[in-house]
């Protein structure tokens, strides 16, 4: 039976590349804090990955801090802002004191991690908007504009949705921020690698990237933070990372995340082109062969690789299952939210239907995806909807 993976905003695979590089760093066993040699060796390597993950956003003059993956590093962004807070003589170079501000923007479909964050602020009496989205997952601007006041801390925005793909405009919305007087954060852990992002240009003051979304290992991930823009430690111990995350430095999964970022660095427009042309073949194929569908997130403002798909009269969690019966390994939505019955926030909050929300499969494609997987997709997914659908009491 052919095999055709196609979850990659789930997780990817290691890329042959980043795997030969990571057992040939085996041996490389030393403490990176240590001043022996082998400890000299270990810290060379991780200085060299961290280089390469600056380049690889475009990172001049901020700091790349490793972390355990995204939703630490996005963690570490709230926490140190709700640290801000409890300074009372807390102040940047030019700015009055933040310990005054206590409110948060975030929006409607960001990833759980941001969500929850936010919700334990709330919970622990910080004020927090959620700026809605339209139809097509685009933030509204204007809600934003009325949102931002002096009172302002943090404002955290994904460059690109995980579940339907939809691109934010994020350096039209950090100028808004800025001119608030507020920090920005961006959450980019699916946009790095697919679409260009250079955050000397955006200006954001805080950056969040994981190794796992772009062909490196899981548990590896990190903080962008800009020159100037303070940040505070999410784990205390020793002296790592300057201080600012404490625990002994994972040599094999910096240095695969290191190797990552180093060869996707110059694959971002091949990968745009490529993917999005296998992309645009799969959508159309199900739009000529399953009637009544619905494509989910922005026609053009989307990721190179990401088609999300609502099937009416037809359940979500039978479709993926049926697919896994035929080898197609896809996703209901985001993968985090795999396990829950609940319908996907994203997709409510772009106005889907529960019932709608609840008949949607994410495709996300990647690198190893090849034109035959997708005509397979195309020839076994229809037959699935109409017997799923001729079984179901749901309209389509």
């Amino acid at each position: 039976m052919r095999k055709v993976y196609i979850d990659y905003n789930a997780t990817t695979p290691l890329r042959p590349e980043v795997k030969a590089a990571m057992i040939e760093d085996l041996d490389i066993f030393g403490n990176a804090s240590s001043m022996h040699a082998s400890g000299r060796l270990a810290r060379a390597r991780v200085e060299q990955a961290r280089i390469a993950v600056g380049n690889l956003i475009g990172s001049k003059d901020g700091t790349i801090i490793f972390t355990s993956g995204g939703s630490e590093a996005n963690n570490t962004v709230f926490q140190t802002m709700r640290r801000i807070t409890e300074l009372k003589d807390f102040k940047l170079p030019g700015n009055a004191g933040f310990n005054s501000r206590n409110e948060f923007i975030t929006t409607a479909i960001e990833h759980p991690c941001v969500l929850n964050s936010a919700l334990f602020l709330k919970n622990s009496g910080f004020n927090v908007t959620i700026i809605p989205v339209d139809e097509y997952g685009k933030i509204k601007i204007d809600e934003l504009e009325k949102a931002l006041n002096d009172k302002t801390l943090l404002v955290s925005v994904m460059a690109a949705n995980n579940e339907i793909g939809t691109i934010q405009d994020v350096k039209e919305i950090t100028a808004l921020v800025k001119k608030a007087g507020a920090f920005m954060h961006i959450d980019a852990v699916q946009a790095v690698g697919k679409i260009p992002l250079n955050a000397a240009e955006l200006g954001a003051d805080y950056i969040t990237i994981s190794a796992h979304k772009i062909y490196g290992p899981k548990g590896i991930g990190a903080l962008y933070v800009k020159k100037g823009s303070p940040v505070f430690p999410l784990v205390h111990g020793g002296h790592q990372e300057d201080g600012l995350r404490a625990g002994t430095y994972n040599n094999l999964g910096i240095l695969g995340f290191g190797k990552a970022a180093e060869i996707i660095k110059n694959e971002v427009t091949r990968y745009g082109n490529e993917i999005s042309a296998l992309r645009d073949r799969l959508r159309k194929g199900l739009v000529e062969k399953v009637p009544h569908i619905k494509i989910n997130g922005h026609p053009k403002d989307v990721l190179p690789n990401t088609l999300n798909v609502s099937f009416p009269g037809a359940e979500g969690e039978a479709i993926l299952l049926s697919l896994d019966m035929q080898g197609i390994e896809a996703s209901t939505g985001s993968a985090c939210a795999s396990g829950s019955l609940e319908a996907s926030h994203v997709l409510l909050a772009t106005g889907v239907g529960p019932e709608l929300a609840h008949g949607s499969i994410r495709f996300s494609l990647g690198w190893g995806i090849a034109e035959e997987d997708i005509d397979y997709i195309i020839e076994v997914l229809p037959p699935i909807i109409a017997r799923l659908r001729a079984m179901s009491t749901l309209p389509a």
